[in-house]
């Protein structure tokens, strides 16, 4: 049989008037498939197209909406839009409690109709305060106002249901950290709920279905409350003294008749249980002779139980439905090795810093108490590594009632380590691995992008910062797990942010975050340097670089997904900000006399001559220029901001002080040959203005070009920068036309570098690049994290530049990608990444074949790319249909649709 051309085949297998498939994984707001307690009374939908035909688009939609029932709540109609992510609700407000089921059928490029999906639903939490029939139940502690509580208090309520029950809702949320129980059964898998907020202003509940754990007749439902980050006495501050529970059960039956056990005077409490201390820095002590034998099961020992004390809920705090996913455990980490230091005492390896908690198996004996100490290092002499906890405790402690096998994991605390020690233990029995395992806990966001590579050191690199970021993403972007720290530090997360938006789905966690900064933001548009700020902390405010994640990561969110209406959601306060800048500008220029300067810039030009701050963390960049540079920075960030809300006034207004805080920072700060006239010639005092776009010329950036590399050249070509130069760096010499520098300081192994700290051990992202060294030991151990995400913002180069997978601002959430990977002045002979966006897989592969290069790249349905080659590149296309054109502005570059496309290319 003759063969046929492949055209044919293609239109053979994918006939004009096939029918598409239906959508598929349907999607509510910021990412949630199927949620109980949302929070969004005006939710967006969003699903993806399964058709794998080249080119696959769609023309118009239609949505239908039920109450999972007989009602139609709304019904779209066609809707003639390629729009299939963040479609607007367009029924009534829904209200606490509504159900709603959800399909979407579409049209496709042909205009032929999909089959409709499969149902979806989401059930609401409760909206608003006065929904609330609970109060506050606290043990009677609470009324001494100077009192605080070591032990974790248990709350229990025995209750009987007079009929069977159809469904079930527990509505539960803590001032403080839960774990909540039914008949014994314990409710949900999440750890740290509700989680941390301004608890003054705002705490977040969560809704459980608690269907199957309920029983006609008899019930009990227990609680136990730890003081978290609400009363632990954070570096912040502690909002109260006294954990405290609130609580609402709603139980109904077949006929439809609702009964509601809540949190009231009817509650008892007991402070004799078994974990009597539990704070976030200090651990926990577990006494199991004072285990409570049936104290959350029916018809359980209360004998030391008392009633609880109650407070009424009011208007504020307002409670609200939890916005994002719960701290859970993602992964068991098994000991890799064990050293038995004299019997009685071992320490076990993880293999890998990591956060969580130790869970311990092993022989104890009764009375004899063991102790968990954690380390991220051990000492030349193998013992633990702990000066750099500094005033944290970070300890457990646990008493056997009996001799023989113990087991227990720590509840209402996390570390952050490696090593983890137990002595107290049965000296008698020699230790064994399976003793010893970690249990690793992070918010749980689903992981989305990956990024590999023919390199093994950049492959370790790129797993540092995914495991830097599962460790610092515990409820809030912290800056470190481990010491008496622990905050929510603006400036880290705003450097960081698009490489968390990459390896993970943090949409939702980053709309909840800004949230708690909108919150703590002042009425001038000041921004605290943590958040939440906490009582202490409040009025820390307006580092440049840190404040200014309030106007920075809204649109690095809204690039990463295109979602608009989170824009719009922040636009006040990313201009409440951009004002408090305007306000103190002096011919466009900014004067400040506080800040952080550029943290932890590795080495000093003059000592500490020079110094911007109180010694040589502050580095040498001066704070005038870094707050003019973030100013102008603000300036285009909000140009672009109101452009995409259609603010066009605004948009031009701040296009305006854009240029012409450009022509000042080029006047003010570089002399004619475009060298840096600041005090000290910082290689930050090149990378932000070039990486903010505050060079007025193309003629002045090729002399600012020149200057930044004779700096580097001066400098041994390796980086010295701190936190916000570092962020930037590859970035800026990218504009530069220099990726061979880029490159160059990525794969460098000398100090200070990446690689030089994998070469020193690290298996995360280390606060300071020497942090430990085999030559010099460990650094200074008042700052001396070794779990820091902040220098990871590299990582967007990886994906970005190595692999080549970049959204488009123009057309963000990566509805249009650009492919323009780098292939020369490196060592890598392959690299590849993959992303699952809200439209699907976007990926990238390419690697040497001989002279050649082979890419394939996979656009996903509803979307569409840009290849980009090097100037000069002749593809063979071998998969896919693209016709490439030369320009001398973007290089070989072809328009593609959705797609698989494999080519066949040398490097000119």
């Amino acid at each position: 049989m003759p063969r046929l051309p492949f055209l044919l085949l293609m239109a053979l297998s994918f006939p004009v008037s096939a029918q598409p498939p239906a959508p598929m994984e349907l999607t509510v707001s910021e990412g949630f498939r199927n949620p109980l307690g949302y929070h969004d009374a005006l939710p967006t939908f969003s699903w993806k197209l399964a058709d794998e035909r080249p080119g696959a688009r769609q023309t118009a939609y239609h949505i239908t909406a039920t109450d999972g029932a007989d009602t139609v709540l709304w019904d779209s109609g066609k809707v003639e839009s390629d729009q299939s992510v963040y479609l607007p609700w367009g029924g009534t407000a829904l209200k606490s409690r509504n159900r709603v089921e959800w399909s979407v059928r579409y049209w496709d490029q042909d205009g032929v109709e999909s089959p409709p999906s499969a149902f979806a639903h989401f059930e609401m939490g409760l909206l608003d305060n006065a929904d609330w029939q609970a109060k506050w139940i606290h043990p009677p502690l609470l009324d001494d106002a100077e009192a605080t509580l070591d032990p974790v208090p248990c709350f229990r309520r025995e209750f009987s249901l007079e009929h069977d029950v159809a469904e079930a809702r527990v509505y539960v949320t803590a001032r403080g950290i839960f774990e909540l129980t039914i008949n014994g059964h314990r409710v949900g898998d999440d750890h740290f709920a509700p989680g941390w907020t301004n608890y003054d202003k705002k705490i977040e509940t969560l809704t459980y279905d608690v269907t199957d754990l309920l029983q006609s007749g008899p019930n009990v439902i227990g609680a136990r409350v730890a003081r978290g980050w609400y009363a632990s006495g954070m570096m912040n501050g502690a909002w109260g003294q006294v954990p405290q529970l609130l609580l609402q059960l709603e139980v109904r039956s077949p006929a439809g008749a609702v009964t509601t056990v809540a949190s009231d005077e009817k509650w008892s409490v007991s402070l004799a249980g078994p974990i009597t201390y539990a704070t976030i820095y200090g651990g926990e002590d577990y006494d199991a002779r004072q285990e409570l034998a049936g104290w959350n099961l029916i018809g359980g020992d209360g004998r030391s139980f008392e009633p609880v004390s109650v407070s009424p809920i009011g208007d504020t705090p307002l409670l609200r439905p939890k916005r994002f996913r719960t701290v859970r455990r993602t992964e068991f980490l098994p000991s890799v090795s064990v050293r038995e230091v004299e019997p009685g005492r071992a320490i076990f390896d993880l293999g890998q810093n990591m956060v969580g908690v130790p869970e311990i198996s092993l022989p104890g004996l009764a009375d004899q108490q063991i102790t968990v100490s954690v380390a991220e290092m051990l000492n030349p002499d193998g013992s633990l590594y702990r000066d750099n906890y500094r005033s944290a405790r970070s300890l457990a402690y646990y008493l056997p009632a009996e001799d023989g096998g113990i087991s227990y994991a720590p509840a209402f605390t996390f570390f952050g380590f490696r090593y983890v020690e137990v002595s107290g233990y049965d000296p008698s029995f020699p230790p064994e691995l399976s003793w010893v395992r970690g249990h690793v806990w992070h918010t749980d966001f689903p992981a989305t992008g990956t990024f590999t590579s023919s390199h093994e050191t950049l492959n370790q690199l790129n797993q540092n910062i995914r495991w830097g970021l599962r460790g610092n993403f515990l409820e809030i972007p912290t800056d470190c797990p481990q010491r008496n720290e622990r905050l929510g530090w603006t400036g880290d997360a705003q450097v960081f942010a698009p490489v968390a938006l990459f390896h993970y789905d943090t949409h939702a966690f980053w709309a909840s975050w800004l949230e708690s900064m909108r919150i703590d933001q002042h009425e001038d548009g000041s921004v605290p340097h943590v958040i939440p700020a906490g009582p202490r902390f409040a009025d820390w405010v307006n580092s440049p670089g840190w404040g200014d994640a309030m106007f920075i990561i809204p649109w690095q969110v809204y690039v990463a997904t295109g979602d608009r209406r989170l824009l719009a959601e922040n636009y006040d306060a990313m201009k409440l900000r951009f004002d408090w800048y305007h306000s103190r500008a002096d011919n466009h220029l900014q004067t400040m006399d506080r800040g952080f300067g550029d943290w932890l810039q590795p080495v000093m030009y003059h000592g500490e001559d020079r110094l911007v701050g109180e010694d040589t963390r502050w580095g040498e960049t001066t704070r005038d220029f870094l707050a003019t540079c973030y100013y102008g920075y603000g300036a285009r960030i909000m140009a672009n901001a109101a452009a995409v809300l259609e603010r066009n006034d605004e948009a031009r207004y701040f296009d305006r002080v854009h240029q012409d805080v450009r022509a000042a920072v080029t006047v003010a700060y570089f002399d004619a040959e475009g060298k840096l006239t600041l005090p000290v010639e910082t290689q930050t005092g090149y990378v932000l203005p070039v990486a903010f776009d505050l060079i007025d010329s193309l003629e002045m950036q090729t002399k600012v070009t020149n200057a930044f590399v004779d700096r580097l050249a001066r400098d041994g070509n390796r980086l010295n920068t701190g936190f916000l130069g570092t962020s930037m760096l590859t970035t800026a010499l990218h504009v530069m036309g220099r990726p061979d520098l880029a490159n160059h300081l990525v794969f460098s192994r000398e100090y200070p570098g990446w690689m030089f700290s994998i070469d020193q051990g690290a298996t995360t992202i280390w606060e300071r690049w020497n942090s430990y060294t085999h030559a010099d030991g460990f650094g200074d151990a008042s700052m001396n994290s070794f779990n820091h995400y902040a220098y990871g913002a590299v990582g967007q180069y990886l994906y970005e530049r190595f692999a080549g997978i970049r959204p488009d601002p123009a057309s963000p959430g990566y509805r249009h990608v650009v492919i323009n990977p780098v292939f020369t002045d490196h060592p890598l002979t392959e690299a590849s990444a993959q992303l699952e966006t809200r439209y699907g897989l976007v990926s990238n592969t390419w690697e040497r074949d001989g002279d050649d290069i082979v890419m394939t790249t996979r656009i996903p349905p509803n979307a569409s790319g840009t290849i980009v080659l090097p100037f000069g590149t002749e593809p063979i296309v071998e998969q896919g249909t693209c016709e490439f054109q030369t320009l001398k502005s973007t290089g070989t570059s072809a328009a593609v649709p959705a797609g698989i496309y494999r080519l066949r290319f040398q490097v000119p």
